[in-house]
């Protein structure tokens, strides 16, 4: 998958899988036995790393087979474009790689049919080898194991131009840090520029609901709770700033790029982000490099949002310790460092974030960056419900369009999205 924050905000298609669909290891099934002898052929899937990275995986292959003789890894990397259909399509037709790259929602209706293996058990040796959150994305609500190692992790901060700031006679070495401040700092800015400047470019998805502290799902993970007060509550703020133009008009329809390419024209003031950005900014726009200001998620938890990917198990594989030994090799702290000093992500692991080089400052606005980011990944929460496909996001954005075009009230537009979000969370399973 390709590695940005765009990347990690991107959720697949939602998989219906039949609970008879069988992976690579043949109807029989494998074993969860993961203490035998490392031996074997396995394979291992990734979501479009190659391009990039293909040196650091071959290496990564070698040491393993190099470690475990006996064993060879057949390395398979996908394009992104369609990755939740080809895994769905695998897993339906018995052709699951051993190791795939995953993130929690694709690895839930695996985990649901029965083909991702309960980590939880076979692996419950490494458990404290990873970040508490990062081990938790990865549980399924109604089962009872994790489906995934842990793997890279993203978080970023929010950009802001401090030029349009002070336009706004908004004083740039402070910026917005609360709900309520950001709310404010947004109307005044589009008073003050006619409504020629907005201060967000997207609706609020659900992560963004996470952040203002509206409960989710209920405790169950049965149903969908976001239409609670709370959440009405923020669609209403989210309306009043898009009437009054302080939320770009075109972000019903708005993607991370085109959003991102507002903020770089300076039709737009803040807008989220991470380190991989910076050197954009520098190249394509050096009058906003220059007013660049860097600032915090803004949340009402205290936790920042983080997006997170891992490696699962195929349950049904025919060399049960090959496959676990490789996915927690792939996954363990001294690759997770060595991966992450390569491109802008977080390694999973316990301590790693201790190490000087997300510790230390050099006076870089990337390293600021990068040591601000994996600080607040240490006790950073992934908002997306494990069990919130694609259908359910769309379901949400269309909700939200119908409100702050006028068309519902923002209480009925999230029961609305509620419904609907539960019908298709029964069509799971």
């Amino acid at each position: 998958m390709r590695i940005s924050r765009r990347s990690f905000a991107a959720a697949a298609v939602a998989l219906l899988l039949p609970l008879s669909a069988c992976g690579s290891g043949g109807d029989d099934g494998g074993s969860t036995d993961a203490s035998g002898k490392v031996e074997g052929d396995i394979s291992f899937q990734t979501w479009n790393l190659r391009a990039n990275f293909k040196p650091y995986f071959e290496g990564l292959i070698a040491d393993f087979e190099k470690r475990y003789p006996g064993t060879h890894v057949k390395w398979i990397d996908q394009p992104a474009e369609g990755y939740a259909d080809k895994i769905s399509a695998d897993a339906a037709g018995g052709t699951l790689p051993d190791v795939v790259n995953v993130s929690p929602d694709l690895v839930a209706p695996l985990a649901r049919a029965g083909l991702a293996m309960d980590l939880g058990k076979a692996a419950a040796k490494y458990r404290t080898e990873y970040l508490d959150g990062a081990w938790k994305s990865h549980q399924v609500p109604g089962l009872s194991g994790t489906y995934a190692f842990p793997w890279y992790l993203n978080t970023g901060p929010l950009f802001y131009n401090k030029s349009l700031f002070e336009k706004a006679g908004l004083d740039p070495g402070k910026p917005p840090a609360t709900y309520d401040e950001l709310f404010a700092d947004a109307l005044q800015m589009a008073r003050k520029s006619g409504g020629k400047v907005a201060t967000l470019a997207n609706v609020p998805t659900i992560e963004d609901f996470g952040r203002y502290g509206v409960r989710l799902m209920n405790k169950e993970g049965t149903g969908f709770a976001f239409d609670d007060a709370k959440g009405v509550e923020l669609l209403g703020r989210y309306k009043e700033l898009y009437d009054a133009g302080a939320l770009d008009p075109q972000a019903l329809t708005a993607t991370p790029e085109s959003s991102g390419k507002k903020f770089l024209t300076g039709a737009v003031a803040m807008n989220p982000g991470s380190a991989l950005d910076l050197g954009n900014f520098r190249k394509q726009a050096p009058e906003l490099y220059r007013n660049i200001g860097i600032t915090d998620q803004i949340t009402s938890t205290g936790h920042v949002n983080m997006y997170v990917m891992g490696v699962m198990v195929n349950s049904r594989t025919r060399h049960t310790p090959a496959a676990v030994a490789f996915a927690h090799f792939v996954t363990d702290a001294r690759n997770q460092m060595s991966f992450a000093r390569k491109v802008a992500i977080f390694p999973s692991t316990a301590g790693s974030l201790d190490d000087p080089y997300f510790t230390e400052q050099d006076g870089t606005d990337e390293t600021r960056v990068r040591v601000a980011a994996a600080k607040s990944l240490k006790s950073a929460a992934n908002y997306t419900p494990v069990l919130f496909s694609e259908q359910m996001k769309t379901a949400l954005r269309n909700e939200v369009a119908k409100a702050l075009q006028g068309k519902e009230s923002p209480e009925a537009a999230l029961d609305n999205a509620v419904r609907a979000c539960d019908r298709l969370l029964k069509q799971q399973g």
